[in-house]
């Protein structure tokens, strides 16, 4: 078996973890979220979800990676050896596993569309819908940037940790915020944009009811990537001197400020055209914004060819960035459980994607109406199994397992880096507070409020 490998710095930490949890999310479904639930007032429910729910549960894993130094599964059977929590470890395995094989359909989507907008053809569609439509459907296209995005995640796993993940991540991050930053200084200034910001920034506290609230928790955990694996894997390369609180604080604060720098691209730029809806859902980048690019720079069509490329890379960089971490659980587990070499184990991994993720695709195209699972074709079922009923299982199971029977050293030497940063033990005691109690509860009624 290899020796197993740790990040080489603490940047490459923050930007590895970072990157796992910047992902498409941040770009399509925090600005819908917001632009249906009351903008700013929105905001600063899912800054406090994020606060008191989202970091505590990524600090649980990051405790559990780095304690035991072992791939997912091998952590909880380490822990708790022949006991049920052990399910835990195998369930983040599979989760990261089923969502790459849906998530690279999507990140398919995008490199075609940064294709196009490359060619300057995303801002010439005069029916957007019906191009998305036609593109997704199919049969054989949308196989082939689907099969391109794997390969490129391919690329970066197989050189390993620090030559794969931690150095693509020193690229990816910096390049998607300086690529988000450009994009918010342009948006801001075209012509009636100045409403998109007024909206963004005015908070309707009417539109924040219970059901608001717990959308915006189940952002909040979803966005962060609790519960598939990923941090748990990364925290396993940590170093031991690298402080846990501060990184998981890092990742948040980034995260976080994705999100909202995605909503001062997008709704300054829907404003400045009349008649696009804030809220239009996930087909906002594929369906609306293609309009928007085209209609905002009408005086200056070479510009909005230029916005519409900028867009799409930096969407793909959040979609390349989210399949690294999600396919590096499943690597690594096949690595240390099976003593098997990381190129044969990347290889097994991406044949795996790409064959149900085949599947998958087809399900917008010729297999549209095979619905051999509850009804739902490949692709609603690999989505629905994966979010609505693993990730809130998992982040129970974590939150509980942290609190109940994880052993308080454990807890206080991971948060204390064995004594040499102390922590108050107050704030210890808090963590485990909400661990056992808080965290469990709010997954619970998000868990509920998601089947609904």
């Amino acid at each position: 078996m290899e020796k197993r490998a740790n990040f080489g710095s603490k940047l490459g930490i923050i930007l590895a973890a970072a990157g796992s949890a910047v992902g498409l999310g941040n770009v399509w479904r925090f600005p819908t979220e917001v632009g249906a639930n009351g903008g700013a007032a929105f905001i600063l429910v899912y800054v406090m979800c994020v606060a008191l729910l989202g970091l505590p549960l990524m600090v649980a894993e990051f405790i559990i990676g780095r304690h035991t130094h072992k791939n997912t599964a091998d952590a909880y059977r380490q822990l708790a050896p022949g006991t049920p929590w052990v399910f835990q470890g195998y369930l983040g395995v599979f989760t990261s596993w089923f969502i790459l094989c849906y998530y690279a359909v999507v990140a398919g989507w995008t490199l075609k569309y940064l294709v196009e907008s490359a060619l300057g053809e995303v801002t010439k569609i005069t029916e957007s819908t019906a191009y998305f439509e036609m593109f997704t459907s199919h049969p054989i296209v949308p196989l082939g940037y689907m099969f391109a995005s794997v390969m490129a995640c391919h690329l970066v796993i197989v050189r390993g940790v620090q030559g794969g993940i931690e150095r693509s991540s020193k690229l990816l991050m910096p390049m998607l915020l300086f690529i988000m930053v450009v994009l918010v200084a342009t948006s801001v200034t075209m012509p009636g944009a100045g409403s998109g910001v007024a909206f963004l920034l005015h908070p309707d506290f009417s539109k924040i009811t219970s059901d608001v609230v717990l959308s915006a928790m189940g952002q909040a955990f979803f966005s962060l990537s609790i519960a598939m694996g990923c941090l748990c894997t990364y925290a396993s390369y940590f170093t031991d001197d690298a402080k846990l609180v501060k990184t998981a604080a890092s990742v948040a604060v980034i995260d976080t400020l994705v999100a909202i720098m995605s909503g001062f691209v997008i709704f300054p730029a829907v404003f400045s055209v009349t008649g696009v809806a804030p809220d239009a859902g996930p087909g906002l980048v594929f369906i609306t914004l293609p309009k928007v690019f085209q209609a905002a720079f009408t005086g200056a069509p070479w510009l909005g060819a230029v916005f519409a490329f900028m867009f799409y890379l930096l969407l793909f960089l959040a979609a390349l960035t989210s399949m690294v971490s999600i396919h590096e659980p499943p690597t690594a587990f096949l690595i240390e459980h099976f003593g098997i070499t990381r190129h044969t184990a990347t290889g097994i991994v991406t044949a795996v994607v790409i064959a149900v993720g085949t599947l998958c695709s087809l399900s917008f195209g010729p297999l549209r109406d095979v619905r051999p699972l509850f009804g739902l074709t490949f692709f609603d079922f690999f989505d629905f199994i994966s979010a609505k009923i693993f990730l809130p299982v998992g982040g129970i199971i974590i939150s509980l397992f942290t609190g109940w029977r994880l052993e308080r050293t454990i807890i206080s030497d991971q948060l204390t880096n064995h004594g040499t940063q102390p922590v108050p033990q107050f704030l210890v005691s808090t963590f485990i507070f909400i661990m056992k109690w808080v965290a469990p509860v709010a997954i619970a009624l998000i868990f509920v409020y998601e089947l609904r």
